[in-house]
């Protein structure tokens, strides 16, 4: 099972969104996503729950490390 890994660091929303759509068409089972700000982790876990995953979150300084998985 691969795990790919989006940087969303620095992007204002939607551009979060789109990456980790693009990355779980490449990846559909597990996908990790760092973002820098609470609005792109709250709409990359709304986006990934409204597909069906599992969404675990974690704070790492100033960003949040989503992994988001079936």
């Amino acid at each position: 099972m691969t795990l790919k890994n989006v940087d969303a660091r620095g992007r204002a929303c939607p551009e979060p969104v789109l990456l980790t759509k693009r990355a779980i068409d490449q990846s559909p089972e597990r996908v990790q996503v760092f973002v820098d700000n609470t609005t792109a982790m709250e709409n990359v876990k709304r986006f990934a729950v409204n597909l069906g995953y599992k969404v675990e979150i974690t704070k790492d300084g100033q960003d949040f490390v989503l992994k988001i998985s079936r």
